[in-house]
Formats: structure tokens, sequence, C-alpha cells
């Protein structure tokens, strides 16, 4: 039932309305209700879902009759500030998912008071104050006055305000004054390194922070306040029409805190002494900070604006002249980054100049970036000796002989492989810039042509303060951190050790990261070349109006590349588009984005690219800049235009495909040569004879100034397919049987459930997944069975296994990512010998298994599919033998003919990169095929003039700020439970066209309007809600899933979003999420994996070793121990390196499980994309780590190729990690060099017994 309130005051909130009305509702036995509160109206809507109840209410609260005769009829009146609250029934009917999801929450209260233990009483909640008041506030840094830790603060401000302690953070409210309005600072709990209160001459709360705050202002107009002020005093009753403030991100607090908002990160607060006791009784809430009583002294020093001035003088001071950029850059870091004071760099400085007058610049460098790592934070924990400048110093020396003695700095992958480059990179927040790296990344055509000066360009993102994108906020307005704070930054310079690094780019994918390219000037042949040199270097762009398509071809250039080719100058050849109109008159185009090249390009690819040792790809995806197009083949490129419309609009007629013939060639000084730059696909044509590339006009973009064809991917294999939600919905909605969804997730879970009942199992598991792969962990654990010993018997092994596992259950659970075994991902090309029909593709594959090719009738679509017409049948035939096609394979051929291309029916696809979907399971074969969609083709934004370097900026601002395509794909996702129809609903109809403009945006810079997205309420199905939270200490744990009351009244930032409820879903995503108990799963895994281990008095580790005497008695190896502990230490280090580099923010860091199975978990669900992509970074920094760490093993100091002694290294490595095990400060004790180490040595015994 839904009760209508009115008489209520406009600017009161849900939450207010919501704890008004809970004791009412509970003296009926309505515990869960919801209440919905416009912003700015005198009314709300209270929904319960027993309508019986609700009725009771009514019974004791209800008006029968309106107006205030109504009222005084009612049997129990009701009063919010003294005004009378009419209650009544609502005349509309209460919303059904609403009404689903208040079920679902009492369901979920009552399971989880019948898992309370059944002799524990229970507790009532009790309600501890939440808001205290605050007098001062200052800002600096933790540091120490001889022995005792004392606030250097560097801003203060004496200002009225109020601390509010909420679910999630600290909401700081400052009353507004003559220098600032009202503001709010919000502290979130994960930040907070150190939670000290004490008492020097007054009372603080003092706050040591891992990241700035976030900031936001209110400003209302002047005489509201007034008269807000007048209502706090008592003088002024409450008006109803008083409404709450918008709330406005900034970057400080004024403009005085801003030049140190990002390096000065303890805050201090003035609290009242009688306060004291009640905040440090919050200490027992969930998630809340641990609070030290700390008394902490002020002291005065030289401003930080000052000192930060100093620093930077003299990093671009000639005294300190040999210390190289890379040096500098961390040193900068140091003080930036708000490691260190900037006094205490510039005193490191000083005493590095005398101890390192003749060292080696790499080396030092690397030094200095670990010490960003092993410099501890001032604090209670911490002693003012350790951050002494001769310590800082002395933990210098001594990284700097280790990274010499390991020879560390030549793991640099930029030094081992051609097509690496090492990159500085910077963050930039709202409230500062923040420096990191270098790190290898994949050179693109910029970096390959400027390869000698790859440290004057610098890699920046554009993120909030915790790094993850800045996004969409209902609660409050980003306009002035993306058009003024982010903007004034691509507009502006960077300033690093004196250089200034302006705008030069972005990639398509770099561009939905939020981040871009900068570079600072450096002299290139003589000159002196500025961002703008390299942009002309690269092509003619002025011809191109629109910023976002003049960025897009200029972003060509950035997309990394693993590999490039140099072809002879006459080896371009042009073919024509396959194009016409249909019988509505549209111009399609069947070839767009696809070319062919002969086999000896392909020999010429295959020999420059290094994954092509073990596959050989016949179709590849192309970046191409050459000066090999003449005038000649110009004509042939636009002659479908040339041959006038009259025969395109036939709709029959066509330019035949292959390649096209050619008249002999004149000599290069007799024709006009033009310069051109190409995108797309090649294929193999063994028609083509000699070194020919064939390009297409839809493949040409811009005109280049390169002969080089650069590799960015190839058809190495078939790519496994995989179900998600949105293809698992139209697959419902086209007729698909939910028991074909159910069986597959099954048979996904069993597999999972397999892994874990033998260590065989296990291994492979591991082995399929890539889990360990570079410590040949799969072998391991199988080595480790065969020699009567159970992995599951080591913690740290057992946790890898599980938490691998759990990631994968996550993804089953979370995403539906259910693996398809009758189903592969292919890219796409054209049929260049026009056998295939309309409606017919050809597909061929091959891997390790054989070959393969598809005949019979399959379905085809392309990710992400949300349109029902995005899943098309197909027919799959083979072709004639001695057929071209035979050449090609792991590739889906389209075929040439029809009214419409069959690649742009699918989710708008083209063939210049697109990866396509073919299943060939019976059982998910649809009932019914929609008609595909056929949105317009969208113009890119004509400016009518030339692009120029602040559009593509602000074009980079605008896509940041308005790209919405997440937020359309999980509305679709939510409407299309709801909806009757499904995703045939005009409304998911409507959100996939929306979510096509979104895709879109970035090459036409056109947004998509939001003021047509459908409105949708807080209730969601189930299967997006979010899971229970990974905890990974001693072992890994699911923390239990918190019932929420909703009575956290003082929680002020959470009341500001209305909360999210859920409903069950009866569509087949509600069941297969439902269908997997995620905690019930990893008990019984958990469970399986400790009950196969024996209770033994020896460790694991300890009875390999003693394995390992056994079998090598007579080995000596003592005089490697020094040694062995040099490879041990190096890898340690690393490992904490990675560990702090890949976690989000520097206290809650990355596990060593986690770094050490190659994925980081995902907290509440599934793995984001962003958590994916950094997964898939950081596994390859640790298996580079590792590979150099085996190498050292095998190959000793001497790098003896013969390793004629890797069975002494290696046992003594394993003595060394069984019996020598130190503990890290912040770290703890690492485990996973001792199997590193195992690993080793156990096949180099196996060698040593089979010799």
């Amino acid at each position: 039932m839904e009760l209508y309130i009115r008489n209520l005051p406009e600017g009161a909130t849900d939450r207010q309305i919501e704890q008004f009305f809970k004791p009412i509702l509970a003296r009926l036995n309505i515990d869960v209700f919801d209440c919905q509160k416009p912003r700015s109206k005198p009314f709300a809507r209270i929904t319960v879902a027993d309508p019986a109840l609700g009725q009771k209410f009514l019974d004791l609260h209800g008006q029968t009759k309106p107006g205030r005769d109504g009222f005084k009829t009612v049997k129990q009146k009701l009063f919010h500030h003294r005004a009378p609250v009419n209650c009544s029934k609502s005349y509309h009917d209460p919303d059904e998912f609403l009404l689903k999801s208040l079920v679902r929450k009492k369901n979920e209260k009552i399971l989880a008071e019948r898992r309370r233990q059944p002799n524990l009483p229970k507790t009532s909640k009790q309600r501890r104050q939440r808001t205290f008041n605050c007098s001062r506030i200052a800002v600096g840094s933790l540091d120490y006055s001889g022995n005792d830790l004392v606030v250097v603060d560097h801003y203060q401000a004496q200002t009225q305000g109020t601390l509010s302690f909420c679910r999630r953070s600290l909401l700081v409210e400052l009353l507004a004054n003559h220098t600032h309005p009202v503001t709010q600072i919000e502290i979130p709990y994960h930040s907070i390194e150190a939670f000290l209160i004490g008492k020097s001459t007054h009372t603080y709360i003092n706050l040591s922070l891992a990241e700035a705050p976030r900031f936001f202002c209110q400003t209302p107009p002047p005489e509201d306040d007034l008269m807000r002020q007048l209502e706090r005093l008592g003088l002024q009753p409450r008006k109803a029409h008083q409404t709450s403030p918008l709330r406005r991100r900034t970057t400080a607090i004024d403009p005085h805190h801003q030049g140190l908002v990002a390096s000065c990160l303890s805050y201090s607060f003035r609290v009242n002494p009688q306060d004291v006791q009640l905040i440090l009784a919050l200490k027992s809430l969930p998630g809340f900070p641990d609070i030290v009583p700390w008394h902490v002294g002020f002291a005065d020093d030289h401003p930080f604006a000052t000192q930060m001035t100093q620093l930077n003088t003299a990093l671009s001071a000639t005294r300190y002249q040999s210390f190289s950029f890379e040096v500098k850059f961390q040193l900068q870091r140091l003080a930036q980054n708000g490691c260190l004071p900037p006094y205490k760099v510039l005193q490191l400085m000083q005493a590095m100049k005398r101890a390192f007058a003749h060292a080696d610049s790499l080396a030092l460098a690397v030094a200095l970036r670990k010490i960003y790592t092993q410099i501890p934070y001032a604090g209670p924990g911490t002693e003012a000796s350790e951050l002494s400048s001769n310590a800082l110093l002395e933990l210098l020396v001594d990284n700097y002989h280790q990274v010499l003695r390991e020879n560390e700095y030549s793991k640099d992958l930029s030094r081992q492989y051609e097509h690496i480059a090492s990159i500085h990179k910077a963050t930039v927040t709202p409230a500062g810039i923040y420096l990191s790296g270098p790190e290898p990344e994949v050179k693109n055509r910029v970096l390959r042509q400027y390869s000698a000066f790859s440290n004057h360009f610098l890699q920046v993102t554009f993120s909030d303060e915790d790094g993850t994108p800045l996004r969409y906020d209902r609660t409050s307005s980003l306009e002035g951190i993306y058009h003024e704070r982010f903007k004034r930054v691509l507009g502006g310079n960077i300033s690093i050790c004196g250089r200034p690094y302006e705008f030069l780019g972005f990639s398509h994918s770099s561009l939905r990261a939020q981040t871009c390219w900068f570079m600072a000037p450096f002299i290139w042949n003589g000159e002196l070349r500025y961002a703008r040199g390299v942009i002309r270097d690269l092509g003619d762009f002025s011809a191109i109006r629109s910023p976002a398509k003049c960025a897009a071809r200029i972003g060509q250039a950035f997309s990394q590349a693993f590999s490039s080719v140099d072809l002879p100058k006459d080896a371009f050849t042009g073919l024509p588009e396959v194009e016409r109109y249909d019988a509505s008159g549209i111009h399609r185009v069947f070839s767009d984005g696809v070319g062919t090249c002969s086999q000896l390009v392909l020999e010429k690819i295959w020999a420059a690219y290094a994954q092509t040792k073990a596959w050989k790809p016949t179709i590849c995806q192309i970046r191409y800049a050459g000066k090999s197009v003449f005038l000649f083949d110009i004509i042939l490129l636009l002659l479908p235009l040339l041959l006038g419309s009259k025969e395109l609009q036939k709709g029959s007629s066509r330019l035949s495909p292959g390649r096209c013939p050619m008249a002999p060639r004149m000599p290069i000084s007799s024709i006009l040569p033009c310069v051109i730059g190409a995108k797309g696909m090649i294929s193999l044509d063994r028609r083509l004879q000699g070194e020919v590339l064939c390009l297409r006009p839809s493949m040409i973009k811009f005109e280049a100034t390169s002969t080089q064809i650069e590799i960015c991917g190839a058809g190495f294999k078939p790519l496994p397919f995989y179900l998600n939600r949105q293809l698992i919905k139209i697959l419902e909605d086209l007729g698909v049987e939910e028991s074909a969804f159910m069986d597959l997730q099954d048979e996904a879970v069993d597999q999972l459930r397999i892994t874990s009942s033998n260590p065989v199992n296990a291994g492979y598991y591991l082995q399929r997944n890539l889990v360990g792969k570079s410590a040949k962990l799969p072998w391991l654990i199988r080595k480790l069975f065969y020699i009567g010993m159970v992995f599951s018997d080591d913690d740290f092994l057992r946790d890898t296994h599980e938490l691998a596992i759990l990631i994968q259950l996550r993804e089953l659970k979370y995403r539906s990512r259910i693996f398809v075994e009758r189903g592969m991902t292919l890219y796409g090309i054209m049929d260049e010998t026009d056998f295939l029909e309309e409606g017919q593709i050809y597909c061929t594959v091959q891997n390790e298994k054989g070959g393969l090719v598809l005949t019979g009738r399959v379905v085809i679509t392309r990710c992400p599919a949300l349109h029902p017409g995005d899943v098309q049948y197909v027919d799959a035939v083979d072709v004639p033998q001695g057929s071209p096609l035979r050449s090609v394979h792991n590739c889906v051929v389209f075929s040439s003919k029809g009214g419409r291309d069959l690649p742009s029916q699918l989710s708008g696809g083209d063939l210049d990169g697109d990866l396509y979907n073919i299943i060939y399971d019976d059982t998910l074969m649809p009932t019914k095929i929609s008609v595909p969609a056929d949105y317009p083709i969208v113009q890119a934004i004509d400016i009518g003039r030339e692009v120029t370097r602040g559009d593509m900026t602000d074009f980079f601002v605008q896509f940041m700020e308005n790209d919405q395509l997440g937020r359309l794909s999980t509305l679709h996702q939510t409407l299309a439970d709801q909806k009757e129809q499904g995703v045939f609903d005009s409304d998911c109809i409507l959100l996939a066209e929306m979510c096509s403009t979104a895709v879109d945006f970035s090459k036409t810079g056109i947004p998509v309007d939001l003021k047509n997205m459908p409105k949708s309420s807080n209730v969601k199905p189930d299967f997006q809600a979010p899971g229970p939270r990974v905890l990974i200490e001693n072992s890994i744990k699911l923390e239990e899933t918190e019932i929420q009351d909703d009575d956290d009244d003082d929680d002020v930032a959470e009341e500001m979003v209305p909360a999210t409820r859920y409903y069950e879903s009866q569509k087949v995503l509600g069941k297969l999420y439902r269908a997997i108990d995620e905690s019930d799963f990893f008990t019984g895994i958990q469970r399986q994996s400790r009950a196969a281990g024996q209770p033994q008095s020896l460790s694991l580790a300890e009875r390999v070793w003693e394995y390992v005497r056994g079998q090598t008695a007579v080995m000596q190896y003592q005089h490697y121990l020094d040694f062995a502990r040099d490879v041990k230490e190096a890898y340690e280090d690393n490992m904490t390196s990675t560990m702090l580099e890949y976690s989000s923010h520097p206290i809650h860091f990355v596990s060593e499980v986690e770094v050490f199975a190659g994925a980081l978990i995902g907290k509440n669900g599934a793995q984001t994309k962003r958590q994916r992509e950094t997964s898939t970074s950081m596994k390859d920094k640790h298996d580079r780590d590792i590979a150099y760490t085996v190498q050292c093993i095998l190959q000793g100091e001497e790098q003896d190729v013969s390793k004629v002694e890797a069975l002494e290294r290696s046992i003594a490595c394993l003595d060394v990690a069984v019996h020598e095990r130190r503990t890290i400060k912040r770290f703890g004790r690492l485990v996973s060099f001792t199997w590193v180490a195992a690993a080793v040595c156990l096949k180099e015994v196996e060698k040593f017994l089979g010799a």
C-alpha cells in the first residue's frame, strides 16, 4: 500500500521524514518501508509491503475527510515540528518492484536473525552521538620537533563548523564567513592513515591522510542564508519553502589553501574537550578507523609555497645538473606527492650531491624510486630518527648499492625490447598533480620516432582523488572541476624539473580511460621541437573540421603497436570500395575498413612480430602511413565516386573485389606523389605477387609522412566466447530456454568445484587460467603431489588457488560471464572472391587442437549487444578447394552481396578490427530473430575552420564530462528486467539507440541527450546488488553482508543519495544470480582443500627442504648463500613495490597473494573494468620480476648461460627462503619467494636425478 503524507516542510529530506515515521510504524510491526520525499515539495509517499498493516496505520492516523475538519477526526494525530501531518491512502498503486524489494529486505532481516547464535541475546542498537562542533581547522604535515611529533600547519582557519562521522566517511561542514562560502570536506575513512586525538593548548583531532579530501561548496542566496541563521537562533520559525542548496565540487577550501592541498595531508580540527570520550566511543563501529590518543603539538615553519619554490628552483639549477632528469623526477615526486616535506627533499639533494658525485644515474633513479615506498609515515609508530636526513641518505645508499649489486636496472624493459619505452606518468585530480613511474609502455608511432627522447613524453591521467575515474555524481555539480580545473591543466603545462610539458594528443582507447599525452620541447635535427611540430610531422590534418574526428585521426599515432614493418614505396596499391544503395536509398559499404596483402608482406610482418613465432596469423590489424600513393591510385580509390550515383542507385552495381587492374607504373619522377595515413584490417590474398599492400578509401584517414606498417593485433588463434548479461537477456527474449543458461552455468560451477578435488586438477586449472605460470606454480603443485605432498598444507599456496577460484566464481555470479565451448570470438573480414551469398559466412579456425571449418546455421553477434536485432542467424558454408579464402584462418569472412552488409547489422560493426561472436551451440539457438537496428548516420560536428589544440582539449573535457555509456547500459539492463516486453520495450529500444550515440561520441563529438533518457526509480534487480566484501588477511574470507537498518539519521552524506533497493528478479539473470550461493560454495571449497591435507610436524616448505637435501646430500651449496640472500631481498623488494604500485591508495596495498595470482579481487563483486586492466598490467610486471629472479638463480651473477651450478644456487635459495624469513615494516613477512625457489630447485633436482 502507498500512503500519501501532506503538510511537510519543503526542505525536509527522505531520511528526515523516514526517521520521523520509523518509531510510529514500528509500533504497528512495520519495520521495513520506503519513504520518498520529492525535493522542494510539501508531501511524501510511504510504501509498506503489507496492505493490512498499511490500513492499520490509516485507522489510527489517517484522514477520512480532507482539510481541517478531516484532521479533527483522526484518532491519533501526528505533528512534525508542531505542524499537523495529514495522512491518507494514495490514489496511485504502489510500484510493483518496490514492493518486491521490501519483501526481499524483510526476508533478509528474518534470515539474519536466524543466523544469530541461539544463546546470544539480541542487543538493542545504542544510539551514539555522531555530530560534534569544531572551531578551528589547520592543514599541514606531521613532522618532528626533536623527538616530539608535531603538526606543522601551513593553513589555518578560525571558523565554526561541525564534524559528522558518517557510515563511510567524515563530513566536515564549515560555516560561511567572509573568506569562503559554506564548505563541506568529505574524508573517506579508507584514506585515513592515522586518527589521533589529544590535547596541546586545546583539544584537537588530527587526521593523517593518504589522499586529499573532497571539497564541496554550497552557495545559497544571501537572504536564505540570513533566514537560516535566524532560524538557528530561534528568532524565526522554519519556513516550508526552504530548500537544500546544490553542492558544487571545488578544489580547496579557499585560494590560500589551494597551493598546498595536494601535498599537505594532515588535517587538525579543534573540538570541545567534553566530546573526546564520545568520539572515542565511535571506534567500535564497523569500518571506523582506529583512534589513537596522542598529544600532538603545533610548530611553525617556512610557508609551504616558499619551500616548494626553493625545491623547484634547485631542480632546474645548474648546481644539480649532474643529476639526470630521471633522478630529479623522483626527487620532485617525493615532495609533490606529499611523501616528504620540500625542505627535507632539498636537504636530501644536498647530501646526495656529496655522496653520489660519480654515481650511475639510472641506478640512482631506481634507488630513489624504491625509497618512495620505504619511507615510513610520520606518526606514533615512527621514531623521529627514521625520518632524519641521515637516515634517508643511508637508506638511499643501501638501495643504490643493492641495485648495482643485483644489476636491477638492467631489467628496464626499454633496454631489452625495441617495442617498449619507459614512460613517466602524472595523475591530475581535483586537488593536485601526482607523479609516478616510469613504467614500461608499448611504443606508438610517436614514441618510436622519438625513441631517444622518451622522457620528454608524459602520460597524464585525469581521475578522482582515489585514482578512480571522475564520473557523474547526482549529489553535486562537477562543472567547476571539468571546466576550470581540468581545462586549465590541459590548456597550460605541467612543470617537472624545469621542463614544461604541454598537451600533445590521445588515442581512442586512452580517451575512454581519461588519459592523454603531454610532451616537453627537445632539440630534434638542430631545431627545438614543440608539440605542434610533432603533430605537423604526423600528417596534414588541416582539412578536418571536426575536433572529435581530428583528435581521432591524430590519435592513430598514439595507438600502441607491438612492431612495425617498412615497405618499399611501390608496395602500395588501391582497392575500390564494395558499396551500393539499398532499396531504401541508403548508402551501404561492405568493405568498410578492410584491405588485403600479399604473402611476402605477411612474411615481413611475421618476422617483425615477436608473437608470430608460435602462430602465423593471416589477418592483421594495422596502422599505416606511407609515401607510396600516386595520383593514378588516388583516382582508382575514388573511382566509385567518379562513376557517379546513377549506377550505384540501381542497387546492384558493385566493383568486383580483388586486386584492381593496374596500368604499368610510371617512373616516380613523372607522377604526382601523395601521402596518406590509414588504419584497418588486412588479410592474405595469395593471388597477389611480390610485396603488395592493398588499401581502400575507407581505410585512409589523413595525409601522413611515414612509410611503416604498425601491427596492432592479429588473428593468432580463435578467442574464447563468453556470455554476458546483455546478451543473455537478448537471447532469453528471443526464445532461448532458461535451462540452457542454467545448465551452462552449472557446468562452469562444477568445473570450479572439481579443481579443488585433487592437486592434479588444481594444477591444470591454474595452468588453463595462466595463474602463477611464470613461477611454474601449476607444475609445482603437481610435482608436490607426485612426491607425496599436498600443496593445500601451505596457507599461501592454498590461498592462491582459492583466490583464483573466487575470482572466477564472482565473474559468474556478478557478471554472468559464462564460457560457451561451442562458440568463438574472431576478427571479421570481407569475401574478396565474390563467392559467398547474402546471409552466408565462411568461418575457419586453427589452434593447437587442429583446424575447423564451421558449416550449418549459426548465431552471430557482437558486443556490446543491446538491441534485439544485434543477434542474427547466418549460414556457415565451406568454400571450394583452391579458393583464395582457404589461405586465411582464425577469422569470420562476410559476404559482399546483398542489400545491407551484415557487420553493420550487429551493433553497428565494421571491418576495421571489430570482433564478432559465433555461437554454434544448439541449446542457444533463438526461436525468433528481430530486425536489426538501422540508426541514421550521425555526422561529426563541423566547426567550419581548422581544428586547434584548444578545440581538442575542449573535446577531451567534454568527453570526460558527458561519457554516459556505462550509466545508460546499466539502466537498459534494469528496465529490460522490469518491462514485460524486455529488450523489445520501447524504453529499451530507445536506450539501445542512446548507447549507440554514446559509443560514437568519441568520433562525432555529439554527446547523448540525457533529456530523452527514460525515467527510473532507485529499485533495481537483485543481480545488480553488490556482493559481500572479500577480506584477505591471514586467509581469504567473505564478510557477512550487512543488512542496513536505514536508521543512521546522523549519516549526512548518505542522506543526499536515496537508498537503492533490490528486488528478486524472476527473469533468467535473477535465477542465475541466486543459483550461486557464493558464501556456501566458497566455504565448501575451503573445507575441502583443508581436509585434503594431513597434520604434520613440519611445514610443507620444511618438508620440501628435507626432500631436496635427501636427494642432493652430496651437493655443496653454502658458498652461494650470500648470493641467495641478495636474490631473495631483490625479489621481495620488487614484490612490495608491486603491492604498493597497483594499490588504489598507499595504506591498503595489494596483498601478496593477489600479486602472485596476478589478479585483483573485486572487493564487492566481480572485478571492475579498471581492476581487470590493472590486474593485467600487474601480472605482466610480476611475471617479469619472477622471470628475472629465475634467470638469476639459473645463471648466477655472471649470467652463465650454461647454468653449470644452477642446482647449487637453487638449493641455496631454497635454504634461505625456508630458514631466513625476514619481516618487512608495513608488509610483514612475505612468503612467495619460497615457492619460486622451490619450483626452480625441484626442477633442477629432477634434471639431476634424471642425469
